[in-house]
């Protein structure tokens, strides 16, 4: 079953600065069962990751439309998953794990691409970052927002 597309998540890893993420990883992180470390979901949480050299991977097909199939949903933000697609960038914590906007310059130049042209193929879909369907989360790590006035998306 087909549903509008209302949202564009945005997300951060929750790792350490410098630290790159597998797609592998991420799907260990997100499916595989509890008893071996994973969450247990179907799918993963996200449809496209940046890495910290600002290339994009894609981790779950879909075909590029205004909706979301149900062979297209992706675990990112509870509640919301039908009706939206969600990227990641590599990275959101200080060595410490405390949040911090930890983009690099590839990334941000990779995000910004990214968001523009998804912006401008689906101008009615609202793009946020995960803290914003989620209170109390800090991912992802950066006030979205104010970046996406920055770059000149008004909403």
């Amino acid at each position: 079953m087909s549903k509008a597309m209302k949202y564009l998540v945005i997300h951060c890893t929750a790792t350490p600065e410098g630290r790159e993420v597998s797609s592998q990883e991420i799907r260990h992180w997100h499916t595989d069962p509890v008893s071996k470390g994973g969450r247990g979901w179907v799918q993963v949480g996200y449809t496209d990751i940046i890495h910290l050299d600002g290339s994009v991977e894609r981790l779950v097909q879909n075909n590029e439309d205004a909706n979301v199939d149900s062979w297209e949903v992706t675990n990112g933000a509870a509640g919301y998953n039908r009706i939206s697609r969600h990227i990641v960038y590599v990275g959101g914590c200080d060595k410490a794990m405390n949040s911090k906007d930890t983009r690099t310059l590839a990334q941000r130049e990779a995000l910004k691409r990214y968001v523009l042209d998804f912006n401008r193929r689906f101008p009615h879909v609202r793009i946020v970052g995960h803290h914003d369907l989620n209170l109390g989360k800090a991912c992802p790590s950066f006030d979205v927002s104010r970046w996406l006035k920055e770059i000149g998306i008004t909403q």
